[in-house]
């Protein structure tokens, strides 16, 4: 049975309710790990970063991830919220919390769902700029593939 929980959605969410969602009346989780990551600014110089995605193809591709994840970790829990649309800097991209007995798989399994969002999700990510100039479309960074090729 599936543990794993995935959205992808336009508006915003709050970290510390997903968390308690997670844990609420449960005696068996000993940790719950989670990353919420947010839109730079890129030195004053991004506007809003527009992401954009296929309906349902994105869901699916991410719950093939959280299942893959599931079976190589012990997990209680877990929670995948990526947003869409423009965010803009300050604003949450995207949680992943994972809920586990004990504190490595839970680091582990968010590691891994962070390293294949960052790096493979079917999301395009486009940068518009403060000062009207053409912004490019977003590109995993050498160092973000490095951290995902060692799973």
């Amino acid at each position: 049975m599936s543990v794993a929980s995935v959205s992808v959605q336009a508006q915003d969410f709050d970290p510390a309710a997903e968390t308690e969602r997670l844990t609420a009346g449960r005696a068996d989780v000993g940790a719950v790990v989670t990353f919420a990551g947010l839109c730079r600014d890129e030195a004053g110089a991004l506007e809003v970063l527009e992401i954009e995605y296929y309906p349902g193809m994105a869901e699916a591709e991410i719950g093939r991830v959280a299942a893959e994840a599931e079976s190589r970790w012990p997990l209680l829990g877990l929670r995948v919220i990526h947003r869409h649309g423009l965010i803009r800097p300050g604003e949450r991209i995207v949680l992943v919390a994972a809920a586990s007995a004990h504190r490595s798989a839970a680091f582990e399994a968010a590691a891994f769902l962070m390293d294949y969002l960052k790096t493979r999700a079917p999301f395009w990510k486009r940068e518009r700029r403060v000062d009207g100039g053409a912004g490019g479309w977003v590109q995993a960074k050498d160092t973000d593939e490095a951290a995902a090729g060692r799973w």
